[in-house]
């Protein structure tokens, strides 16, 4: 099967493609989207936007999620965003109220976070595909496998990155990146019932994201 990706990340991740792991993974994303008894998420088209809005060489900012969402008409392939026009998930709600509390910014209309993939912002989940209403479906397939390749090609082949790792989910996943060149910043999830306890709110990764990036001479992002 060809991998439709943006050409840098096909050149980094192409030894990951060759990989038998990768294959089956393949095969069995491809039976799961052509089944009649169920949908997945995203469309097929867009389970690399994460990818191809934000190039290998562009990537200043790695967010890490980890499932789509699985709600009919939310999951666009970027980890925390959602189409145009589709409410707010509980998580993105929250992000949006610290980014107003930690920048200053109105909450946006749009819960499509394309605009910061296009600034160098890797929306990257660690499953990149669910069926619908089944929340962690298609986890152990391999797709963790991949997207660990593709942190650990970002910690060592780039320098002065942020990372931002929400939940013990993500910090795990995180936790071979190289500290000594990149920025990792740590906070609870951004979910309710994380936030809600005081984990998320007050973090200002947004703020101190940007600080980072200005001081290293690299274009701060608009969140």
């Amino acid at each position: 099967m060809e991998i439709r990706i943006e050409p840098s990340w096909k050149s980094v991740l192409s030894n990951e493609f060759e990989k038998p792991y990768f294959g089956k993974l393949i095969s069995f994303v491809k039976a799961e989207y052509s089944s009649n008894e169920f949908k997945c998420f995203p469309p097929g088209p867009q389970i690399f936007s994460a990818f191809d809005h934000c190039a290998f060489d562009k990537t200043q900012v790695v967010i890490i999620g980890q499932d789509p969402y699985h709600g009919l008409g939310q999951a666009n392939g970027l980890c925390f965003s959602v189409y145009d026009g589709i409410p707010f998930p509980p998580s993105l709600v929250n992000i949006f109220k610290e980014i107003q509390t930690d920048l200053q910014k109105p909450i946006p209309i749009s819960g499509n976070l394309e605009r910061w993939a296009d600034q160098g912002v890797l929306l990257l989940n660690a499953t990149l595909t669910v069926r619908q209403g089944q929340a962690g479906s298609h986890q152990n397939k391999g797709w963790e496998t991949f997207t660990d390749a593709v942190i650990e090609e970002l910690s060592a082949q780039k320098e002065q990155l942020v990372f931002m790792l929400w939940g013990g989910f993500a910090k795990k996943k995180g936790s071979g990146i190289d500290r000594t060149k990149h920025l990792v910043l740590e906070s609870g999830h951004p979910s309710p019932l994380s936030a809600n306890k005081g984990h998320w709110f007050g973090n200002k990764h947004f703020s101190q994201a940007n600080e980072f990036l200005t001081s290293v001479g690299k274009k701060k992002i608009d969140w």
